[in-house]
């Protein structure tokens, strides 16, 4: 039952979402000390979520893994908004202004800033709408989601933020003496200095801080390359597929007698809860051979072992006890995303030829090279002999003569072989087909079938032999083409190894093989996808930056600050491979998004930092001190938001249950970028905008 892992796999997620709200609500409660004025920035939250859950019903999104992780991933984001409004708020009530004053000078002074830092993370979702393939199909639910509730956290902050505000925030009189804007508690006191003191130093020696920041994003490419990478990242689904392959010929009967060999070892693994069983006809696949089939096994939720070991001991029981047939083990949504794009193999070694000799002789070869190959397992050498056949020839002639047509010769043979629905019973929730066919021992030798009997429309009955030919066949190779080229595919799988580093392995081991002329040999399988994917991705990276750039560009009518803004939101990106790395996460489709992502969101403290700058120096303030200044004023709500996104994204990152599984990497990647935000951006986002108005000067 699928829907099993559906529904935890939608169930972790929402527990995701409701952890996630609470540990904001946790770091707003820490930061401004008040039940009332955390309450008001906090019911932004189910706010901003109902109107993005009504969003989707206009949009016929359904609740899936993508659509609850875009709203998980954006918890601690729609918050973002109304901390910086209730912050400034507050903070000009503490420095005497009345409610309404207060609020008038935050929203004014805010506004946009604010439209500006929401606009840079909402525009890097716009080149996603534009991939193709399964990677636009998972990531197109999951940046609407995210685009709604960040556009709607706008709205609300800017509109009910202010509302609420008015009404329930709350300075004793005694708070509003000896008050500095950058007011915090005395931990926070002693980090505003401690940054002051950072970009004093920064601002100085600015040329070193250039080449220190060239040297970290020196430091993040070194990492990257160190990086295991894979398609999607590896899910316990709690159940997996087992697919076997009889050698060619085999009986529907041989291969049911081995199949209970291997049923007795799976019976005997205490993890599992239930399997289901397919075999020939039963795939309903038009030339399913009775050699062939599957298990679709369901693993208990209270096992100690993870799936993979449970897989690994199963494959080596049924390799040592039925050796005759081909074992794979795909996950259940890797099988499923396989058969989609035409790739069920993460390997798949492609050998074009037009020598069909070559083509037998050369793929055992391979196969035999590429399992030397560490973690490569269930090989495959591609080459498929069908089994023997039995071709019906029907002579026309002989058949008019009793009014029969090859239709009608065709369909009793498929009765009597295959069987016909007769009716059904109902047996609790399911449904079971009463099939009604010959006995195996009147149509298991040619010999006899030719002795079938057939009704003739004036109901006399024939037999087969007199209307029809039967004629036994030998095995034919089943050839493949693609592209109009015939070629063979070696397939395999991994254990315990990323594909990336197996993939590199492999290319090296067959590139050594002299035989194989240049071009005959290509990758296909999930690699490729992988490949393809990544590629598309770079491409939407790059054009994330440049809308971001637009976008800030567009706000400050010049190339400074934009410029300034966006090199440190790529130099957050250190940390993103950094957090990638520690964690020992693979660089997949879903942690690149969480790179793409990245970029939106650490622009938005660059924002904040300089749009106070540009205030301050109409004032007349001189440059380097209106940076500090800004720095100091601007460090607590940029410290709140980064937090509280961190930590709204945290119980994803930990990756409780099969759906945060999916979107583990997604979330290690963001939340790394935010901190190396906080610890580099905010000093060389100020250091390359002092070194961008020199030149200016100059």
């Amino acid at each position: 039952d699928q829907s099993v892992i559906v529904r935890e796999s939608v169930r972790s997620v929402w527990e995701a979402i409701i952890f996630g709200l609470f540990l904001s609500l946790v770091i707003m409660f820490f930061f401004l000390k008040g039940v009332r004025t955390t309450l008001v920035a906090t019911l932004v939250i189910p706010v901003a979520v109902l109107i993005t859950l009504v969003a989707m019903k206009f949009t016929n999104l359904s609740f899936n893994l993508m659509t609850l992780g875009g709203i998980a991933a954006a918890i601690g984001l729609v918050i973002d908004d109304a901390i910086v409004v209730v912050e400034a708020i507050h903070t000009n009530m503490l420095l005497g202004m009345n409610r309404l004053e207060a609020v008038q000078e935050a929203i004014g002074a805010l506004i946009r800033p604010l439209v500006g830092s929401t606009l840079t993370p909402v525009v890097v979702f716009i080149p996603l709408a534009f991939l193709e393939g399964i990677t636009g199909v998972f990531f197109r639910a999951l940046a609407m989601t995210m685009v709604v509730s960040l556009l709607t956290s706008l709205v609300l902050a800017v509109t009910f933020t202010p509302s609420l505000a008015s009404w329930f925030v709350r300075v004793a009189r005694r708070e509003t003496r000896h008050v500095h804007p950058e007011v915090g508690g005395f931990l926070l006191r002693i980090v505003i200095r401690l940054y002051e003191y950072a970009v004093r130093i920064a601002l100085r020696l600015r040329w070193l801080t250039l080449l220190a920041c060239i040297a970290v994003l020196a430091a993040g490419l070194k990492i990257y390359a160190l990086l295991e990478t894979e398609f999607l990242p590896p899910m316990d689904e709690g159940g997996f597929v087992i697919d076997y392959v009889f050698p060619a010929g085999t009986s529907l009967s041989e291969t049911n007698r081995q199949l209970m060999q291997a049923e007795e070892i799976l019976c005997s693994i205490p993890e599992l809860e239930s399997y289901s069983r397919r075999t020939g006809a039963r795939l309903a696949l038009a030339i399913a051979e009775p050699n062939t089939g599957d298990f679709l096994v369901k693993l208990r939720d209270d096992r100690k072992r993870k799936t993979d070991e449970v897989i690994s001991e199963l494959r080596r029981k049924f390799k040592a006890a039925v050796p005759g047939a081909e074992w794979e083990f795909p996950g259940i949504l890797g099988d499923l995303i396989g058969d989609l794009m035409w790739a069920p193999n993460p390997i798949e070694i492609k050998i074009y030829s037009t020598d069909t000799d070559f083509l037998r002789k050369k793929a055992p070869e391979v196969e035999e090279a590429i399992k030397q190959v560490r973690g490569v397992v269930d090989t495959f050498d591609g080459i498929v002999v069908a089994g023997p056949a039995i071709s019906l020839r029907v002579r026309r002639v002989d058949a008019q003569r009793f009014g029969l047509t090859a239709d009608d010769v065709a369909a009793v043979v498929n009765t009597a072989m295959l069987g016909q629905t007769a009716a059904s019973v109902l047996e609790g929730d399911r449904v079971i087909e009463i099939r009604v066919r010959v006995d195996s021992p009147y149509v298991d030798e040619a010999a006899k079938l030719r002795d079938l009997p057939l009704r003739t429309p004036d109901g006399a009955v024939i037999k087969l032999s007199q209307v029809a030919d039967i004629v036994e066949e030998q095995g034919q190779l089943e050839l493949r083409r693609e592209d109009l080229r015939q070629d063979v595919a070696v397939t395999a799988r991994l254990e315990g190894r990323d594909m990336g580093s197996a993939m590199a392995e492999i290319q090296s081991v067959i590139s050594q093989d002299k035989s194989l002329p240049p071009g005959t040999v290509e990758y296909g399988g999930l690699y490729q996808q992988q490949q393809e994917s990544f590629r598309n991705l770079l491409v939407v990276l790059l054009m994330a930056i440049f809308l971001v750039f637009t976008v800030l560009l567009v706000e400050f009518r010049t190339f400074y600050e934009p410029t300034s803004i966006v090199f440190g939101a790529i130099l957050a990106m250190f940390g993103t491979v950094l957090a990638l790395h520690v964690t020992g996460t693979s660089l997949n489709v879903v942690s690149f998004l969480g790179a793409i992502i990245g970029v939106g969101i650490t622009a938005k403290n660059g924002i904040l930092m300089l749009d106070y700058v540009e205030h301050l120096r109409v004032q007349g303030m001189e440059l380097n001190e209106a940076l500090v200044r800004s720095g100091r004023r601007r460090l607590r709500p940029v410290l709140m938001t980064s937090m509280a996104a961190a930590l709204g994204m945290l119980p994803l990152a930990y990756g409780i249950g099969s759906g945060a599984d999916m979107l583990r990497p997604l979330a290690i990647a963001v939340i790394g970028a935010l901190c190396i935000s906080v610890l580099l951006s905010l000093i060389a986002t100020p250091t390359v905008y002092r070194i961008l108005v020199g030149f200016r000067r100059r």
